[in-house]
């Protein structure tokens, strides 16, 4: 795209929409100023007329040179009213810091310039307003004092725009300023999570209850369901307009109001503060982990138990502090803490808030969210602290650090945005030091961890009962902590058996090489149990029965299940025990004399098979399970032929 001839030098040719906010002490011209350029007056209400103060925030559309389009929040500017200021600084690119010329560096630009700060707002660009009230000299004066107040700042090389609405002067002047200072403005994410927070809640005839809000991430679109957080009601979204304007869905970045209906809209369950989300990840808190940093010019220090404001999107939250490490973070410096809310906040990790002291109040710290929902600490180990810091980075160190922290639980992959941070559709396997197992995304040390805990488990099961062909897969799963992922035990057992550390047959695992074996005395116990049962015959023996006769072995169950997995005995209905021999010989004997008959009852079974009714109906079970014999409703009829399968036929 070439540039057009009234393009500023150094704006950017793509057309973008970006949220514009204004910051600045009372009766310094914001409001005078946003109406020179946009032609719009943003006091709205009665009362900011009667006063000539700005009291809510005011909403303006602004497109400088037809490539970009800014939505200008209006903020008040007087220290009464900083929550309000506060909430519409949430999701501000850039700000119009205005500075009168008459007056110069006031206390509220401090204050807002500092919060300005705190979130993260990329670019600022200054405006001295009333020119035409000072004399050459004073402005010189008013100029140096914002360029000390910029120093030290991100923001020390803005530029600074002498303008006067009087006469128009540096109207101009500062157009071209905002378009070049939109270039450093961040790039929003449509395909991240969607989340607006509001700010602005009214009703209006045709359309219902509307909310406004800067759309902080994602999109939202005409028909779509949104939850209203922290309730968690569900809401229908009848309409979006950007600026003004009736579009099909609204993007990130972009100035947004949309009508809603539902059972909470109609009840009135929706306020300034709540938060507008489309996906199921998202949560409120009441708990937050955090990085803070005192203020160095607030000359406040932050200490454990100290109540303080949370100013956190559009919400203000009480809380008290809780400080890791040395309980206290002097001015200028920075440290990680919990803070523990008086009222539920939905965050994501990586979000921006602003700290204000209880009384008097005044911003005093800021900070950025690390664990949106975390469990309660009062002191975190090294690893944590690791995992934090990680955090605090964002990217894929944030993603190992959450994982870190999600420890045995592992992260699933669609709490990746909410819980590290992650934007967008990216992949979710991010850094080899991951692994992936069921859905959810675990630590290496993790892995590594609980797939020795599984092999020593599987060692001391095969030390403890030599005699058990393996663990069953059922109690192997007991070796993880009872927190774990309810799908790693099962996938660590699969990487192990993939690299041949482990085999599994059927429900068992044993470690390879692994035969059960018999010691002299269990050898001799097996061939007298192999007696007892072949003279049984069919009527074979309990366990009871057979851990009885043989009182002085200890070992009589071990070496019964040793004998069923070799094929040589067999367990009818869990109690019991017939060689397998004899079973095999009842097998060939129903299917040669009833074959193919039907409407059978026990006594036609017993004329072939003598045994007591007791005995019988275990036997019968065994030949259902078979196929053998399959039960109707006249009675039961028998195979015409033995079918193929079922269990081998043991030594006759």
């Amino acid at each position: 795209m070439t540039q057009s001839a009234n393009t500023p030098p150094g704006t950017p040719e793509v057309r973008r929409s970006l949220v514009l906010g204004t910051a600045g002490h009372i009766d310094h011209g914001k409001t005078s100023l946003v109406r020179a350029l946009t032609g719009v007056d943003t006091d709205r209400l009665a009362e900011e007329k009667r006063r000539g103060i700005t009291i809510e925030l005011g909403f303006a559309r602004y497109d400088p040179a037809g490539r970009i389009s800014f939505g200008i929040v209006d903020v008040p500017g007087h220290e009464g009213f900083v929550r309000t200021m506060v909430a519409g600084a949430t999701g501000m690119d850039i700000v119009l810091l205005v500075v009168a010329a008459d007056e110069g560096v006031m206390p509220q630009t401090r204050e807002h310039l500092a919060i300005v700060n705190l979130l993260g707002v990329a670019a600022i660009v200054v405006a001295v307003t009333k020119v035409d009230l000072a004399d050459a000299e004073w402005l010189e004066l008013v100029t140096e004092d914002v360029r000390d107040l910029l120093a030290g700042t991100p923001y020390e090389d803005a530029e600074i725009v002498e303008t006067s609405v009087r006469s128009g002067a540096g109207l101009a002047a500062l157009e071209d300023a905002l378009l070049r200072a939109a270039g450093a403005a961040r790039e929003r994410v449509a395909d991240d999570l969607a989340r607006l927070p509001v700010d602005r809640v009214f009703t209006m005839e045709g359309a219902g209850t509307v909310v406004t809000g800067t759309l902080w991430s994602g999109r939202v679109a005409r028909g779509s369901t949104v939850r209203i957080l922290p309730r968690g009601e569900k809401a229908r979204v009848r309409g979006v307009q950007v600026h003004g304007a009736r579009v099909e869905s609204a993007v990130a970045g972009q100035r947004t109001a949309l009508a809603l209906t539902g059972a909470a809209v109609r009840r009135g369950m929706i306020a300034r503060g709540d938060v507008l989300v489309a996906d199921r990840s998202w949560s409120p808190s009441t708990m937050l982990t955090v990085e803070l940093r005192a203020l160095a010019e607030s000359g406040r220090r932050l200490e454990t138990g100290q109540r303080v404001r949370i100013h956190l999107g559009t919400v203000e939250v009480m809380s008290r502090v809780v400080v890791f490490g040395t309980g206290e973070i002097r001015p200028g410096e920075s440290a990680l803490a919990q803070v523990r809310l008086e009222g539920p906040v939905v965050a994501r990790c990586g979000d921006l808030f602003v700290v204000r002291s209880y009384s008097p109040v005044t911003t005093i710290a800021g900070g950025v969210v690390l664990e949106p929902a975390p469990p309660k600490r009062k002191r975190i180990s090294e690893s944590e602290r690791t995992a934090l810091n990680r955090l605090s980075r964002g990217g894929v160190p944030a993603v190992r650090g959450a994982v870190a922290l999600a420890g045995w639980q592992g992260l699933h992959a669609g709490d990746m945005g909410v819980r590290a941070g992650w934007r967008g559709d990216r992949a979710c396997t991010v850094d080899v030091t991951l692994r992936r197992i069921g859905g959810a995304l675990f630590d290496s040390g993790i892995v590594a961890e609980g797939e020795d805990r599984l092999l020593a488990a599987v060692r001391g099961h095969h030390r403890r009962r030599p005699l058990d062909a393996g663990v069953p897969l059922s109690d192997l799963r007991a070796a993880l902590p009872s927190r774990a992922h309810p799908e790693l035990a099962d996938g660590l057992v699969a990487r192990l058996f993939g690299r041949d550390r482990l085999v599994v047959e059927g429900t068992i695992a044993r470690l390879p090489g692994f035969q059960a074996a018999l010691s002299p005395e269990d050898r001799e116990l097996a061939r007298r149990l192999r007696g007892i049962l072949a003279d049984a015959g069919l009527e074979g023996f309990t366990t009871a029965e057979l851990e009885d006769r043989f009182s002085g072995h200890a070992e009589t169950a071990a070496v019964l299940a040793f004998l069923a997995g070799r094929g040589e005995v067999r367990l009818l209905a869990g109690r019991l025990w017939v060689a397998a021999a004899a079973l095999d010989g009842a097998v060939d004997r129903v299917v040669e004399v009833l074959g193919g008959q039907e409407g059978l009852g026990p006594a036609d079974f017993r004329r072939v098979l003598p045994v007591t009714r007791k005995h019988l109906i275990p036997i019968l079970g065994y030949l259902d399970g078979l196929g053998v014999t399959t039960r109707l409703e006249t009675g039961r009829r028998v195979s015409a032929a033995r079918p193929p399968g079922g269990p081998p036929r043991g030594p006759r």
